[in-house]
Parts: structure tokens; C-alpha cells; sequence
């Protein structure tokens, strides 16, 4: 997506200036009204998510249910002292609205606070900070959906596997595709990939293969291969890294990392897809979903920068017939459970009101509600993007500082309490169990 293509700018601001002081102040409470935790390692038992045909469930059988978010920046937030406090104001603040899955990235290629320098190469200070991030959500009892690689520029992604390849001379094209296709680039991912499975975190002395905690692993963000329209070679990378993982880490869920877009054989490509050209980008959710190494399948929902200048409320019918579609082939077609891993309302509407963006928000829920309600294959959604006051150069217009407008906070946390609700009263324990009672 276009808000990802980069590093987010400094130039943005918050939609609500007066707002600032007021987030600040938030922040500060969440940050540090909580600093007296337990040891690490005495958090209550947490189980696996794993999948059962269509239904996510947690090792005692239960189903599992996602009210998640993202917040991409959190490894990079938690280098430096000063700015970890974000990390756990916004795990925080997610475990007090009932949500239970933060995807964020376990990358950072070549790039400012990179994770992995060059090949094979990686900054002990920065791994440091994604198991603090671990380490964290875990006391919070959230579980984390790491991405392993862009497929976009912002944070090293496949552009810089192709320059590492093609500066040692090794690289068989300079196209950004060829990380999909080039047998050097392959092994440069797969070593990266062996190499964060099987991390063993430095404070709570867990391998990440073996932590529960990690809900789940993304191959790619939103992957695309334009030089391939047919899908082969988009689906070949698929089939070799998605056993890769799975002959490293047996525990968790893996997915794609797709934006949904059906491809050009595909039945629903004129039906659903927001235009021709979505069918030309070397992906399909159908072709791309079926691989069986794969247990859930994802998409995005961002219309705004699909459509232009498309009516607010076709746009709402559209978000709710792009929504039941995806999950339509996972109860008929996958038999897989079906993720929203992204969306999000631009504030750049020339007639943006929040209040539109909650009506977006709940078009989303509710879709995902109703199949959950009757056991179909909708498992859950994560907002784009939770970002918390000061962090203005890693917002884009979607961020949203969570407890700034109170109708927004309210529409997610009762989204959490009616699918912790599916699954029974008794399951509304903790956290939720006070934010469902009021």
C-alpha cells in the first residue's frame, strides 16, 4: 500500500493538534502506572493457537477469536531506553480493550536500527529489542503475528535482498522480482528465517519456535510479483518457504501475508476485485491460500486507495461484499480460517469525519461477528495501525492513538467482548471480564 511505501514522513501531524497535550498525558499514565510487574517468567500458562479445519482453537479445544491490531514499529521502538515505554504503554492499552493478537514486523533489512546488517549478519542490540517485544506482549497476554519480510521498500524488504545479491556480484537481475525467482536470494531469506525461528530470547530464555506468545508467522507483507502475471512464480516461492518454515517450527500458524486481490483465472476476478488491474499482480487469495503449509489465509481492506472518489456509502457496501466474499471461500473453497491483517479509513478523505471511519470500523466487525457467531470461517481482524503519542514519524493517515476519541475505543472494545462472548461467559476473564461488565 501507498502508506507503507516508505519511511513515514516527519512532516505528518495528528488529525487533532489540540489533542496532543491531552495524548501525552495518556501515554505517560499507561506508560508508567504499571511499572511493578512480576518476574517474567510468572505469567499464567499460554497455549498454542492452532488451527481445526475453519476454527482457530487453543490447545484445550476452545475457539480463538482475533480483535487485533498493528503496530509495526515496536522492534524499532524497543532499541533505545528512552522509547520502550511505548512498546508497553501499547500492549497496555490493547490488553485493557480485550484485544488479543498484535501483528507488527520482525524485520528491519539494511536499514536505520537494522536487524539484520547483511546477509547472515544481525545487530545483537536490535534482536535484543524484538525479545524485549516478546517478552512484553507475553506479560500482557498478548500474542504477536510477526510479518518476516516486505515486499515494499520501508524497512530494507525485497529491494535490499536484491541489492545485497547483485553488490556481491552474485544476483541474477536487478529487478526487485528476482527475490522470488533467484536461488541466492532464496537461501539469503531461509537463512534469515532458520535464524529467527530458532532464536532463543534472551530474557525469558524461550526459543521463538517454541514460545507461545508468537500467535503466528507472516512469509511476506503483501506480496507481488508484477513481472509474473500468470502467479507461478509468486506461488513457487510460497510452496518452498512456507515447508521451510513449517520443517523448523512445527507450533505455529503461518500465512501469507496476502492483500486478498483474486487473480486473472479466478471467478470473482470482475465480481470482487476492485478493478482489472488488481488481477496483474502475480498473486491470487484463492491459489495462493490453498498451499497446505499454509493455515490461515489473509487480506486487506483499503478502499481508499483502491477506489477514487467513490461514494462513502457504496464504499461501505463494497468493504462489507469484499469482507464476506473472502470469508464465503474459506468456509466453501479453503476450509480455512480467514484473517483481515489490515485496514484502515484515510484521514485524507476530503470529507473525513471519524465518525465515518467508526461506520467503516464496524461494517468490518460486523461481517466477521456474524460468521464467527455461527462458526463460519471469519477468525478475526487487525486495525491499521495503534501508534501512541510522540510517535508522529510512524503514523500515516490511518494511525490511530487509541483512547483519543472515546466512541472509537468504545466500537473496538465491544467488538472484543461480543467474540470473547462466542465463546462462552466463562471465557470473559481478566481484563475482559471488567471491560464486559460495564
Amino acid at each position: 500500500m501507498y502508506h507503507k511505501s516508505s519511511r513515514m514522513s516527519t512532516g505528518q501531524r495528528l488529525m487533532y493538534p489540540i489533542l496532543g497535550i491531552a495524548s501525552c498525558i495518556a501515554f505517560i499514565y499507561v506508560s508508567f502506572s504499571d511499572l511493578s510487574f512480576g518476574d517474567y517468567h510468572a505469567e499464567q500458562k499460554m497455549d498454542f493457537v492452532r488451527r481445526n479445519g475453519t476454527h482457530l482453537v487453543v490447545d484445550d479445544g476452545k475457539m480463538f477469536y482475533v480483535n487485533g491490531w498493528n503496530s509495526y514499529w515496536l522492534m524499532d521502538q524497543a532499541v533505545d531506553e528512552y522509547s520502550r515505554p511505548r512498546v508497553r504503554a501499547m500492549f497496555q492499552t490493547g490488553s485493557k480493550m480485550g484485544m488479543t493478537v498484535c501483528r507488527a514486523w520482525a524485520f528491519n533489512d539494511g536499514d536505520y536500527n537494522a536487524l539484520q546488517i547483511s546477509p547472515g549478519r544481525f545487530d545483537e542490540r536490535v534482536f535484543r529489542a524484538l525479545d524485549y517485544v516478546i517478552a512484553e506482549a507475553r506479560r500482557h497476554e498478548i500474542r504477536l503475528l510477526f510479518s518476516l519480510v516486505n515486499n515494499l521498500e520501508a524497512y530494507g524488504g525485497k529491494t535490499q535482498y536484491v541489492k545485497w545479491a547483485w553488490e556481491e556480484g552474485i544476483g541474477l537481475s536487478s529487478s526487485n522480482d528476482s527475490f522470488f525467482y533467484d536461488p541466492s536470494i532464496r537461501q539469503y531469506f531461509k537463512d534469515y528465517v532458520k535464524v529467527i525461528l530458532t532464536r532463543k530470547n534472551t530474557i525469558t530464555g524461550v526459543e521463538y519456535r517454541n514460545d507461545p506468545t508468537i500467535f503466528g508467522w507472516e512469509l511476506i507483507n503483501e506480496p507481488r510479483c508484477m513481472t509474473d502475471n500468470s502467479g507461478d512464480t509468486l506461488q513457487d516461492w510460497i510452496v518452498e518457504m512456507s515447508a521451510y518454515v513449517k520443517s523448523i517450527d512445527k507450533n505455529h500458524l503461518l500465512t501469507v501475508g496476502l492483500e486478498g486481490f483474486y487473480g486473472p483465472n479466478s471467478p470473482k476476478k470482475p465480481t470482487v476485485n476492485p478493478g482489472e488491474y488488481f488481477s496483474l499482480l502475480g498473486s491470487d487469495f484463492i491459489r495462493n491460500s490453498e498451499i497446505p503449509n499454509i493455515d490461515f489465509a489473509s487480506a486487506h481492506i483499503y478502499p481508499d486507495h483502491w477506489f477514487k472518489n467513490q461514494d462513502f456509502e457504496e464504499e461501505l457496501k463494497y468493504v462489507a461484499l469484499w469482507t464476506r466474499s473472502h470469508i464465503d471461500d474459506g468456509d466453501r473453497i479453503l476450509r480455512k480460517p480467514i484473517m483481515f491483517t489490515e485496514f484502515g479509513y484515510s484521514t485524507l478523505n476530503k470529507d473525513f469525519d471519524p465518525s465515518k471511519r467508526d461506520r467503516f470500523f464496524k461494517t468490518i466487525y460486523d461481517v466477521i461477528y456474524k460468521s464467527a457467531k455461527k462458526q463460519g470461517a471469519g477468525a478475526g481482524s487487525f486495525v491499521w495501525q495503534f501508534w501512541v503519542g510522540g510517535m508522529e514519524k510512524y503514523n500515516d493517515d490511518f494511525g490511530i492513538v487509541p483512547w483519543e476519541r472515546p466512541e472509537t475505543y468504545k466500537l473496538i472494545t465491544q467488538h472484543s467482548c461480543r467474540m470473547a462472548r462466542i465463546r462462552g461467559s466463562a471465557e470473559l476473564k481478566g481484563n475482559l471480564k471488567e471491560l464486559c461488565s460495564q
